[in-house]
């Protein structure tokens, strides 16, 4: 059994690196696909997605290959580095599976979804059980093109909807750096109070919703206490930390620890954007947190989204 990542078309290095660090022994690379020969999944923050326990067998033709993934499994998506029409050619014969964009906050699909490719004519890889749900892992969205005022809100819908890091309605969120206010707006529309903070103005059909107070500072400027003391819920706290702010991750990451260890908050979804080349050392420090998650998103640059879920408010 060997196990498959798929890197992101952008970002095949990072994936590359991040597997070496922890299995210096040889992976084999085919495009996007990086193919480990060890049935143990390695942590991984930068795979699209993650084949488990797959196998890789001979195929003597097109519907041998068909046969193979019929007995294994009913949902199928496909990634093959090369002999792309006879990969179209196998999906064809396994029946159409409809491939439709999400909906914001729609439920996800209980039905695992398995993947496959072929290394040449004659070789498939496949997997019955991958990381997401989504063929491939890909979030594609009916995007909302009039709103929000920039496509940053793709990531934030991206964790609520498949990471269902979903604040209850009527919780309190902070949204740090939050101009021009696509994270402030999804907040809003998934049922949240929202305090928006940004040096720079909100847009103003964002501000004029309801539920929205905008504070126009700096977020490292604001401990706290001072934060809770001046807006919070009756209970003294802040439900949910939502940070996209352009920084450095150590600045980030010391802010963090400092809402932290207040106890004023306990549920974080933040962006680590690097700046200039991926800091590996300073995501680890990020999961060192306890109960931390990290994934590139489908929808982020060169940058993570990291979370902890302390509970569900």
């Amino acid at each position: 059994m060997k196990t498959v990542y798929l890197a992101h078309a952008d970002y095949i290095a990072d994936l590359e690196t991040e597997l070496k660090r922890q299995e210096p022994q040889k992976i084999e690379i085919f495009d996007r696909l990086m193919i480990v020969d060890d049935q143990r999944t390695l942590n991984s923050v930068w795979a699209q997605n993650i084949w488990f326990d797959a196998t890789q067998t001979p195929i003597a033709s097109i519907g041998d290959a068909a046969k193979t993934l019929k007995e294994h499994g009913r949902n199928w998506a496909y990634y093959s580095p090369k002999l792309l029409r006879r990969s179209e050619l196998i999906k064809e014969k396994l029946g159409h599976y409809p491939e439709k964009l999400l909906n914001f906050l729609q439920p996800m699909a209980e039905a695992p979804m398995g993947a496959y490719g072929l290394l040449d004519e004659n070789t498939m890889i496949f997997s019955p059980q991958t990381s997401s749900k989504l063929p491939l892992g890909t979030a594609r969205f009916n995007e909302n093109h009039h709103t929000p005022p920039s496509r940053a809100y793709l990531k934030l819908w991206e964790s609520l909807t498949v990471d269902q890091l979903i604040p209850q309605r009527d919780s309190f969120c902070i949204d740090f750096g939050s101009c021009p206010g696509g994270w402030t707006w999804v907040l809003q529309q998934a049922g949240a109070k929202v305090l928006s903070i940004d040096k720079a103005p909100l847009d103003e059909k964002i501000a004029a919703l309801e539920n929205i107070t905008f504070w126009q500072t700096s977020a490292f400027s604001l401990k706290p206490k001072d934060v809770v003391k001046k807006w919070s819920n009756p209970q003294g706290k802040v439900d949910w930390f939502f940070c996209d702010i352009i920084c450095y991750p150590q600045r980030l990451l010391e802010y963090i620890h400092e809402w932290r260890d207040s106890g004023l908050c306990q549920n974080f979804v933040c962006t680590i954007k690097f700046q200039g080349a991926t800091d590996f050392d300073i995501v680890e420090k990020f999961l060192e947190i306890p109960g931390s998650k990290a994934r590139h998103l489908y929808n982020n640059k060169h940058e993570i989204t990291w979370w902890v879920e302390g509970d569900k408010v």
